[in-house]
């Protein structure tokens, strides 16, 4: 299909949410363009409903190949849920084509992942548990499995297997921001379930502030209930006092706060400062 600047959005942006969108910049006097269209229209029919193919002459679109930076023809971009996420230059062989539509399709481990997610998402989690363990076989080195796994677990009150999962997770390069944060977030959750509450582990640190335990059960539930400044005031203090307790458990206490509140957020740099300057 054709598009221009006005149906942009919707055929290819909107639509890169549901499938892989390829999109072939290309004009009529461009002589690659021409030998190009007619095999990447066959072999993208190959895939069927599985990926969609959109055209967008470029000589009558400058806007739009302004914003992708359109420098030569033909120029083939695939975009995944609204972002460009591979692309290559000129004319290529029907294999290096078939090669590039199959490397932006989703994986087995994928497709079930989405499955599990729906329906952990519906509140079906006995069958979004099934899936995404289903998934994590298929694909055990998957972080982003591995946290949808482990939020079904939390979800369905397992902790101990949320735990694992999150051990295995929290720093982990492959995820994003987002999935960090979410990561954070069960982690608050899980290190802050049961015990005392907030007012009798305060108590208990004000009687014996070298109680690094406590301190450290306190600086959790204070999390867990939101209380995120309060709470780093509490890990900072224990970083003070003793920096190895608990295998260095104040700072990576504040480094999780910091991954649930995000880099945006203004108290992170404001403890990140304190926390350098208490370890240096």
């Amino acid at each position: 299909m054709d598009s221009d600047s006005k149906t942009f959005t919707t055929d290819v942006i909107e639509a890169s949410f549901r499938v892989p969108v390829l999109v072939d910049f290309w004009a009529p006097w461009c002589g690659p363009c021409r030998s190009l269209g007619p095999v990447l229209e066959r072999v993208a029919a190959e895939f069927g409903d599985r990926v969609r193919l959109v055209k967008v002459n470029s000589d009558t679109n400058p806007e739009l190949s302004e914003r992708y930076a359109i420098r030569s023809i033909p120029n083939v971009k695939a975009f995944v849920e609204g972002e460009v996420t591979d692309e290559f230059l000129g004319a290529q062989p029907e294999t290096a084509i078939r090669a590039f539509i199959g490397g932006l399709l989703p994986s087995p481990a994928e497709l079930l992942r989405r499955e599990g997610r729906a329906a952990f998402e519906a509140g079906r989690l006995d069958q979004a548990l099934t899936v995404l363990t289903q998934a994590r076989a298929l694909d055990p080195r998957s972080a982003v499995i591995a946290l949808d796994l482990a939020e079904a677990f939390h979800a369905a009150a397992r902790p101990d297997d949320a735990a694992e999962m999150v051990i295995r997770l929290t720093g982990d390069p492959t995820l994003d921001a987002s999935a960090q944060q979410r990561v954070a977030r069960l982690a608050v959750a899980l290190a802050s379930a049961g015990g005392e509450d907030v007012a009798t582990l305060e108590a208990s640190v004000a009687a014996a502030p070298q109680d690094l335990a406590a301190r450290l059960r306190l600086a959790q539930r204070l999390a867990g209930a939101g209380r995120h400044e309060a709470a780093l005031e509490q890990y900072l203090e224990v970083v003070r006092r003793d920096r190895r307790f608990g295998d260095d458990a104040g700072r990576r206490g504040m480094l999780q706060t910091f991954a649930l509140l995000g880099q945006d957020h203004p108290l992170v740099p404001r403890y990140r400062k304190l926390l350098a300057a208490t370890l240096n």
